[in-house]
C-alpha cells in the first residue's frame, strides 16, 4: 500500500535520524547541537517534502542540510554555545574528538562521510560541493592530522572503526517524527505571518511616503561666498540720539495725501 507523505516521512526519520545526530556530533563535539541541526533538517525536508520524496538519496538531503546547519559560522554567536560542553568519558574518545575538532570544517566534514558514513569518493565531493581532487586532497590532510596525534589511526580500517566507536558510545536521542513535523508546520505558519506582517508595513510606508514625498523638486540654496571687494555687511548698532529724533519726526509726519506733496516755505 501506498504510504501518505506524513508515514513516508516518519518512514525516513525513524531509520535515519539516529545516525545522523551521532554523524553531526563527530562534525560539532556538541550534543545538543546535532541533536537540533537534525531536527531543524527534518523541519526543512517535511516544508519541501514533494521535492526531498523525489530525491533518489533522501537521506543525503536530509545530512547535507544538516552539516550545513551544524557547521554554520554564526553558530559561534549563540550564548549556549559558546561555552564547552563535558568531553567524552574515554581518555581515547577525547583525544579522538579534539583531534577531529582542530581540523578545519571542510576538512572535517570529509573525512566523516568517508571514514565515518562510508560515501565514496565522488560522492563525498559532490555532497562537499568540492572538486574530486580537492575532496580528496582534503581526506588525505585530514588523516594525516589525526595520525599524527594518534599514530594509531593511520589505518582508514581502524580509523572508521574508532569513528564508529566514538559517534555510538554517546547516548545521542532526537525528538520522535510527528513532534518535529509539527514544529515544521509552526514555523512555516510563523514564517508565512511575518511575510505578511512584511508586506503590510511595506506597502503602508510606501503609501506614507508617496502622500508626504514632495511633487516638485526644491533645489538647495547654496551656501554664501565671500567676494573679493566687496565689504561684509556689518549689524547695525544702537542708534544715537540724533537718528533717534530724525526717525521720530519722521512717524510724526504723514506718509501720503496731498500735504506730503505740498512744499513748505520757510
Amino acid at each position: 500500500m501506498a504510504l501518505t507523505p506524513a508515514q513516508a516521512f516518519d518512514a525516513l526519520y525513524e531509520f535515519s535520524a539516529p545516525a545522523l545526530v551521532r554523524q553531526t556530533y563527530l562534525l560539532t563535539g556538541r550534543r545538543e547541537l546535532a541533536r537540533e541541526s537534525v531536527e531543524r533538517a527534518f523541519q526543512v525536508a517535511w516544508e519541501s517534502w514533494p521535492e526531498v520524496a523525489r530525491d533518489r538519496d533522501p537521506v543525503g538531503w536530509v545530512r547535507a542540510t544538516a552539516y550545513e546547519y551544524a557547521l554554520s559560522p554564526w553558530q559561534r554567536f549563540r550564548l549556549r554555545h559558546r561555552h564547552p560542553e563535558p568531553p567524552p568519558a574515554d581518555p581515547g574518545d577525547r583525544t579522538l574528538l579534539n583531534a577531529l575538532l582542530r581540523l578545519p570544517p571542510p576538512r572535517r566534514r570529509t573525512l566523516v562521510l568517508y571514514d565515518g558514513v562510508g560515501l565514496d569518493l565522488p560522492e563525498t565531493a559532490a555532497e562537499t560541493e568540492a572538486s574530486t581532487p580537492t575532496a580528496a586532497h582534503r581526506l588525505l590532510r585530514a588523516r594525516e592530522a589525526v595520525a599524527g596525534r594518534l599514530p594509531e589511526l593511520a589505518d582508514p580500517q581502524v580509523l572508521h572503526q574508532r569513528l564508529a566507536e566514538l559517534a555510538s558510545a554517546e547516548r545521542l536521542r532526537a525528538a520522535g517524527p510527528t513532534v518535529v513535523r509539527r514544529g515544521s508546520e509552526r514555523r512555516a505558519r510563523f514564517l508565512t505571518r511575518a511575510a505578511i506582517a512584511f508586506t503590510v508595513a511595506l506597502i503602508g510606508t510606501t503609501a506614507l511616503t508617496l502622500r508626504t514625498a514632495p511633487t516638485h523638486y526644491e533645489p538647495p540654496v547654496s551656501p554664501g561666498e565671500t567676494v573679493r571687494g566687496v565689504p561684509p555687511r556689518v549689524v547695525p548698532g544702537a542708534l544715537s540720539d540724533e537718528e533717534l529724533e530724525l526717525r521720530q519726526k519722521l512717524r510724526d509726519q504723514l506718509q501720503d495725501g496731498p500735504e506730503r506733496l505740498t512744499p513748505r516755505l520757510e
